[in-house]
């Protein structure tokens, strides 16, 4: 079992930042990936960005956020973070983190909503 625990949402303006965490415990020594996805209202749900633990933390990016969003992750801590630049309207969604298996398994965090307004 893998507990994700996401934070850091909220409501921001059109250009400003933003940065999500998700801590993860129990059985993260079975994580060979971990992402962000989100959600937005009457549509489907999306890869926003995936960081590789197990190959040398190597990223991939949704084309609608490169150049404005990066994955990272404090193995430390074992949280991996978004940090959400330039942010649009069309960023508004629920950002869901979830842990990747080897065996091909999913864990998915609660979400966190993140509204761009003015």
């Amino acid at each position: 079992q893998v507990q994700l625990v996401e934070s850091g949402g909220g409501l921001v303006q059109p250009g400003g930042s933003l940065r999500l965490s998700c801590a993860a415990s129990g059985s993260i020594f079975r994580i060979y990936a971990m992402g962000w996805y989100r959600q937005a209202p009457g549509k489907q749900r999306e890869l926003v960005a995936r960081i590789f633990v197990s190959s040398g933390d190597s990223t991939n990016y949704a084309d609608s956020v490169k150049g404005r969003f990066a994955i990272s992750r404090d193995n430390a801590k074992n949280t991996v973070y978004l940090q959400m630049n330039s942010l649009k309207p069309e960023d508004t969604a629920v950002y869901y983190c979830s842990a990747h298996l080897a065996n091909g398994g999913n864990y998915w965090g609660q979400g966190t909503q993140v509204t761009v307004s003015s």
